[in-house]
């Protein structure tokens, strides 16, 4: 009987064939019997159950018309050994002359970067069998052999065991510019993060456009959706990108996306290339004079500069572990230095990063945009393996004064933790906003609103410890408005707090009283002992009987304190 509705296409000696919606199904004689009635004929319409012919038994013996199955494991299939071909060229050990470049530029491949950064085994690719959108001016040899994979290595895995999105330009493909199949990849990354709440990693070293793509539907290219697609999941994915070599134009506009920007020392980052800034009637100019990781650095494009490949994917998988506060793993420094950090001369300077570094976990901080300047630290660390957020005051730079510059980096940085629910730790030590003609041209006023609002609107805990001057609106912006607004504001007993800087405060209140005192070391004399005063009033142990903080604490049990502070906080 026929097992489907379908077509007879052929009648055999020991079968028949019927086709079914494409598909071959065969009807075989049992063993032991032979067709004696055969009630169907080649194209004949049957029906599910339709008697197609009779079988007697026989006793002899009987052969298939069919050809037999191989059963031989040894046998390749044509179309596996086809795919396996494909595959197996896009490795590098199948393109040596490339990789050979590569080395002679001291860089790793494409391939070797995702390895490095995913744990080992984990990488699963998509789109490796692509290549370029070239087919109406190059044959298919010639692109399967030129341009594997349309030069972007794509895909998931792992690292630290958490699920990741990585995509990684091939600058040994083109240049590793951004082709119309490779942008499809993107896409499809990008969808694919946002629907699994990926991280996304990528490694943008590259050209830019690809002009040469002439199988591209349309003319601009300009309605190509990656650009938002990767730039709308920094709202919901940590994005981490990395830079090496040439990396311009669109390749640099997806790095600029990231939420943490590692570079290494030989890079160049720019939005346009030579051949962009030639075609703009700019001149010509060499590739190494555009956004060398100097300038770069400087102006805080940089987040953290690295000495090469393999130390950008090992910070990419540290600064990942932080933003999704999966290492767990901590180990404490010895506290009691913390005491004499700051100098018992009011006025002595001292690096912050020294408190952060002790207080953190042992090897645990990354700062970032180091020398970007603006007199804020902006540090990622951890605390019995949580992940924190370190801002700090950084009184050798204008006496930590706040100028334009330190408030967006500090309001870009507590934005990044409130993003990915990392609690903040705030340092301060601070005499207040800059003030004055060059600090009002570069914009402080609207920059110290933003400061303002981004903390204000924190929903993460935040911690803030006050280590020496704590003075005026500077101080009030560092706790996010107040000194109540943060879940512990304490002090060390270096502590200084006022409206003002303590000597201004003097001079401006008293200028009457000053003013009337004719002889000159007189009036030196009162007006010390005016900040003398005013010192003890405005000292962390008066404030703290006026609860205006919560508390002083021995320098060396900060890390205790902030650890009570967020002890019920695991985002």
């Amino acid at each position: 009987m026929s097992p489907v509705q379908g077509v007879v296409v052929e009648v055999g000696t020991r079968s028949l064939v019927l086709e079914s919606m494409k598909m071959e199904f065969v009807v075989e004689v049992p063993s032991g019997c032979e067709l004696s009635d055969v009630r169907v004929a080649v194209g004949q319409a049957v029906d599910a159950g339709q008697v197609l012919a009779v079988v007697e038994p026989t006793d002899g013996a009987v052969t298939s018309s069919l050809p037999p199955e191989s059963t031989d494991p040894s046998t390749e299939r044509t179309d596996l050994a086809a795919v396996q071909s494909r595959q197996a060229g896009l490795l590098d050990p199948a393109r040596p002359a490339a990789v050979a470049r590569r080395r002679e530029r001291g860089r790793r491949t494409a391939r070797e970067n995702v390895e490095a950064l995913l744990d080992p085994g984990s990488f699963s690719e998509i789109g490796g069998l692509a290549i370029a959108a070239q087919r109406r001016r190059r044959d298919m040899d010639d692109l399967v052999t030129a341009t594997p994979a349309d030069g972007m290595v794509a895909g998931t895995g792992r690292i630290y065991g958490v699920p990741v999105a990585v995509v990684a330009y091939d600058p040994t493909v083109l240049a590793g510019t951004q082709g119309m199949v490779n942008h499809l990849k993107l896409d499809r990354i990008c969808v694919l993060a946002r629907r699994q709440s990926l991280p996304v990693v990528i490694f943008a070293e590259g050209g830019g456009g690809r002009p040469g793509d002439v199988d591209a539907p349309g003319v601009s290219g300009l309605d190509v959706p990656g650009f938002h697609l990767f730039a709308s999941l920094a709202d919901v994915v940590p994005l981490i990108g990395i830079a090496a070599g040439f990396c311009f134009a669109g390749n640099a506009a997806l790095l600029a996306s990231c939420h943490v920007v590692i570079a290494t020392e030989d890079s160049f980052i720019g939005m346009g290339g030579p051949a962009m800034i030639e075609g703009g009637g700019l001149g010509v100019v060499a590739a190494t004079d555009i956004g060398p990781s100097a300038v770069q650095t400087a102006n805080g494009t940089i987040d953290v500069l690295v000495p090469g490949e393999s130390a950008a994917a090992r910070l990419a998988r540290t600064v990942l572990g932080i933003l999704t506060g999966v290492e767990k793993s901590w180990a404490a420094a010895d506290q009691t230095p913390l005491r004499d950090v700051v100098p018992e001369r009011r006025r002595g300077a001292f690096d912050p990063r020294q408190v952060i570094d002790r207080v953190a976990d042992v090897g645990s901080v990354i700062e970032l945009k180091p020398s970007a300047g603006g007199g804020m630290i902006t540090s990622l660390g951890r605390l019995e393996g949580l992940s924190v957020g370190f801002l700090a005051n950084d009184p050798t730079h204008l006496g930590g004064a706040i100028d334009a510059r330190g408030c967006e980096r500090a309001a870009d940085f507590l934005e990044l933790c409130d993003r990915f629910e990392i609690p903040v730790v705030s340092l301060v030590d601070t005499p207040g906003f800059m003030v004055g003609p060059e600090a009002e041209a570069a914009g402080t006023v609207r920059r110290a609103g933003r400061l303002f609002r981004v903390g204000a609107g924190l929903e993460v805990p935040l911690c803030m410890v006050v280590l020496r001057k704590a003075y005026g609106l500077g101080a009030q912006a560092m706790g996010g408005g107040s000194l109540k607004a943060p879940d512990r504001c304490v002090s060390w007993p270096t502590g200084e707090f006022g409206g003002m800087g303590l000597e201004g405060a003097v001079r401006l209140g008293f200028r009457r009283e000053l003013d009337a005192i004719a002889d000159p070391v007189e009036r030196a004399a009162a007006e010390s002992d005016m900040v003398r005063l005013a010192t003890q009033r405005g000292g962390a142990l008066n404030i703290a009987s006026h609860f205006e903080i919560d508390d002083v604490i021995d320098p060396a049990d900060t890390r205790e304190v902030i650890l009570a502070t967020f002890a019920g906080w695991r985002g």
